[in-house]
């Protein structure tokens, strides 16, 4: 696995580049071919923040870990990535190496592999500018807001980050 460390307001020891290394390696055996890692550490305010991001032929897994030790971090995002491995092994068995999953005990009480639709709304994208649509799920109490953009007649969506700020997805 090729891993890529960036830090932001951190100063990254060896020991903790090699505690990575170690539990990062831990994920190869869920690949066959090599996959790419990206490991972000930085600080924020008293915590301190650990994700990892790792992409396998055109798929993306990330987990983050958010703890008063970098350590804890680092450790709280890999097992959070092994989760994410083991609770759709049956879709990424298709794509990942074969016989990944052998050795996971049956699965308890995770959630099913089906994906079933509840609900369905339809509605009439309005065109409206960013900031109006911003105000509109806020307004809405909602964490997106998807809307047709006035300036360019695309659709768009509006959300709000985990950080407090908000971002924009623009389809094109």
């Amino acid at each position: 696995m090729v891993i890529t460390i960036t830090t932001k307001k951190f100063n990254l020891t060896d020991e903790l580049r090699e505690r990575i290394d170690k539990k990062l390696q831990k994920l190869d055996r869920y690949f066959h071919t090599d996959a790419e890692a990206a490991v972000r550490l930085y600080t924020q305010r008293a915590t301190e923040v650990a994700e990892v991001t790792v992409l396998h032929n055109g798929m993306q897994f990330r987990a983050e870990g958010r703890t008063g030790e970098m350590f804890h971090s680092v450790e709280e995002s890999v097992e959070n990535l092994e989760r994410q491995l083991r609770k759709h092994k049956t879709r990424l068995e298709k794509r990942l190496q074969g016989g990944a999953f052998d050795h996971l005990p049956p699965a308890g009480d995770e959630a099913p592999d089906d994906f079933t639709l509840i609900k369905q709304k339809r509605f009439q994208l309005k065109p409206m500018d960013a900031e109006e649509a911003i105000l509109q799920m806020n307004l809405l109490g909602h964490t997106f807001f998807v809307y047709r953009d006035v300036q360019d007649e695309g659709v768009c969506v509006v959300y709000r980050r985990r950080d407090g700020g908000y971002g924009q997805i623009v389809v094109e």
